[in-house]
């Protein structure tokens, strides 16, 4: 895979994912439709870093707005036949202390699981989204791809904060982060149902992270979660209505790809897209129109709406006595090339492992090849967490 789209700064100590704007550079969001778009300014977070004194490295690859699994529908793609994620790539190799991702549907925690990495997603509103390439504004937010929580932890705090520039944006000024919560007579979910749909080497994964956890003194119990499958559903219909939204405004007229021959404008707007939006991308436009049909609002787009909030509510009930929900970050430990026309299946069946951070906007670490989700503003818990068993693994 190739891992840079556009390289800035070969002393950079910091990458940025291609749907986060970085002033001057090509944000491409992995799409022939942005191949030569240039912002005139940056993200916030992107801002916020290098105020802080820290340095872009560059822009690296991401799969099409970050719908896929692990970059696999990028347009600058180079042949690879094993899937894996660029930024989570060069952390692992120590080429970058750190990488900014938008997690819109589980791609940086997929990738981190794969390649042995950390990433953290925060409670949704504590970073700014200003400046990213939106699809799914209700739930996608900015996380931090980094070796370890520590380096995790340093970035996250740095971003973290109110925006008034964002919409979603929290109140908060600032947030403080920290390693130093005990892991001993901590409470951990398993969730059953998620622990069952892995594979036999993700189920080893989590066993032995089980064991480091009951070694540092945590308490783990199994608990069965019976709305993993409705989250699943219920966010890849909220996910792909709140992208056919977004993804409207690329229509060859203003900016963007335009196809260099066409009659009228109809023919302009079907012939750019076509051209422009990978198989992913288009399917993912169908399916969103489908579920804000007048036919169909109701029993798809608004009763994924109430499912929301009963997910959210079972989730927190069950927070109310763990300190944290110990899951698959996905299925597999490794991922192979496929075919490109069974993406949109894939993507939808490896969802389930992700689905219930992003439809409720809780914060979701991953570390040693699984995750941890805990309670709003409770990213701490999580960092504390993985620190606690990488340093005793080391």
């Amino acid at each position: 895979m190739r891992l840079y789209i556009n390289e800035i700064n070969k002393a950079g100590n910091i990458a940025v994912d291609d749907t986060i704007l970085v002033k001057g550079t090509p944000a491409t969001a992995g799409s022939k439709m942005l191949e030569n778009f240039t912002p005139l300014f940056s993200a916030e977070a992107v801002e916020r870093l290098e105020n802080s004194g820290y340095t872009v490295s560059g822009k690296t690859n991401v799969g099409e707005f970050g719908l896929d699994l692990l970059g696999e529908t990028s347009y600058f793609n180079e042949k690879d036949e094993n899937l894996a994620g660029a930024a989570a790539e060069l952390v692992k190799e120590n080429a970058v202390k750190a990488a900014l991702n938008v997690d819109l549907n589980g791609a940086p925690r997929r990738a981190a699981a794969v390649l042995g990495v950390d990433f953290i997603k925060p409670t949704y509103g504590t970073v700014s989204r200003y400046g990213i390439i939106a699809c799914a504004c209700s739930g996608e937010q900015i996380g931090v791809t980094a070796k370890n929580a520590e380096d995790a932890k340093e970035i996250l705090s740095v971003i973290a904060g109110h925006d008034a520039k964002d919409g979603t944006s929290l109140p908060a000024e600032k947030y403080e982060y920290s390693l130093s919560e005990d892991v001993k007579g901590k409470k951990i979910a398993l969730v059953k149902e998620l622990y069952d749909m892995a594979s036999d080497e993700v189920k080893a994964n989590m066993d032995a992270y089980v064991a480091s956890l009951k070694k540092l003194g945590a308490e783990v119990e199994e608990i069965s979660l019976d709305c993993v499958k409705s989250a699943q559903t219920a966010w890849q219909i909220l996910m792909s209505a709140e992208t056919t939204n977004n993804l409207s405004r690329f229509d060859g007229v203003k900016y963007g790809y335009r196809t260099p021959e066409y009659k009228n404008i109809d023919d302009l707007y079907v012939k750019s897209r076509t051209e422009a939006f990978s198989f992913l991308t288009k399917a993912t436009i169908i399916y969103g129109s489908d579920v804000l049909a007048k036919g169909k609002y109701m029993a798809c787009y608004d009763k994924s709406l109430r499912l929301r909030r009963v997910v959210t509510d079972k989730v927190k009930e069950i927070l109310a006595s763990y300190d944290a929900i110990l899951t698959p970050a996905c299925k597999e430990v490794s991922y192979k090339a496929y075919d490109i026309l069974e993406t949109f299946d894939k993507v939808y069946e490896e969802s389930v492992f992700t689905a219930i951070a992003s439809i409720t906007g809780l914060p979701a670490m991953v570390t040693k090849g699984v995750q941890l989700i805990a309670d709003s503003f409770k990213e701490s818990v999580l960092l504390s967490i993985a620190d606690k068993v990488e340093k005793e693994e080391a």
